[in-house]
């Protein structure tokens, strides 16, 4: 495990227990089993949702991007703040938002499974 991911487990103490899990060249970064954030290239991104991406976009923070079959996609993490690796408080406000924006997601995908 990288020491990137050795440190967040000193950023998010405050918000809680975390584990990483290898991904795609980088990793998942969970709470209770759930991911609320990837870490690619040791940056650093959160989960967002409609509730709480006007938050990133307050900070003009950039959305995770990669290229795949020569396109670039993205999808709904965000670059988190620099300011959370020396504020454990707003690390713990933030990661929570983003727990919050995975858990509505799961909850989602739960509906649209019994739809099926």
């Amino acid at each position: 495990m990288s020491e990137f991911i050795e440190y967040l487990h000193e950023v998010f103490e405050l918000f809680g227990p975390i584990s990483a899990r290898k991904m795609f060249g980088g990793y998942g970064i969970y709470h209770d089993g759930l991911m609320f954030a990837l870490v690619s290239d040791d940056m650093l991104y959160l989960k967002a949702d409609a509730e709480n991406v006007s938050y990133f976009e307050q900070e003009a923070l950039s959305k995770f991007e990669y290229k795949k079959d020569g396109k670039v996609m993205t999808i709904s993490y965000y670059l988190a703040p620099a300011g959370i690796f020396d504020d454990q408080e707003q690390a713990a406000i933030w990661a929570h938002r983003s727990y919050e924006a995975a858990l509505r997601g799961q909850r989602l995908q739960k509906k649209k499974r019994k739809k099926l």
